[in-house]
């Protein structure tokens, strides 16, 4: 019955890795949280006529979030941080090159338990949290990316 009840568990949300692009990037695969995996079925409401007890919402289309990660803040060496600069300091005058994003969130051995794979991956947002000199904390980074697909593999 054990063995069972840890198949069966929800897997708990402090051990993942990140990778953006083809290849993992190792120095870039450490965030101290990530969110924004979600979809939304957006919908639109249609009144029939002489129908008043309710209203059919229609679906019309699908909404993604925005994938947000965050971390200390990185060397400009950093591949995330070179493609972050390189998309969002250019002004539209530069081709945004989208990337894949792979999130797995591990199990205690190490395997990951879930996956997800967001396609055309792109650089949105880029803030660091304020600085204060009473504060004894990371200096921590904030990157958004907005992307086309969510597909969860496992």
């Amino acid at each position: 019955m054990g063995g069972l009840a840890l198949l069966t568990a929800p897997p708990t949300a402090f051990h993942f890795a990140v990778n953006v692009g083809i290849l993992p990037l190792p120095i870039d695969s450490s965030f101290q949280d990530v969110s924004g995996l979600d979809q939304t079925m957006e919908t639109e409401s249609l009144r029939e006529g002489g129908e008043n007890r309710f209203v059919h919402q229609l679906p019309t289309g699908v909404k993604q979030g925005k994938l947000s990660l965050k971390r200390g803040v990185s060397s400009i060496a950093s591949p995330l941080a070179l493609w972050c600069k390189e998309t969002l300091e250019g002004g539209l005058s530069r081709t945004i090159v989208p990337m894949p994003v792979m999130i797995r969130l591990k199990g205690a051995t190490l395997v990951p338990l879930r996956v997800w794979l967001l396609d055309s991956a792109y650089p949105v947002r880029w803030e660091v949290d304020a600085f204060g000199s009473t504060k004894n904390e990371l200096a921590i980074e904030h990157i958004d990316l907005a992307y086309t697909t969510c597909t969860r593999m496992l």
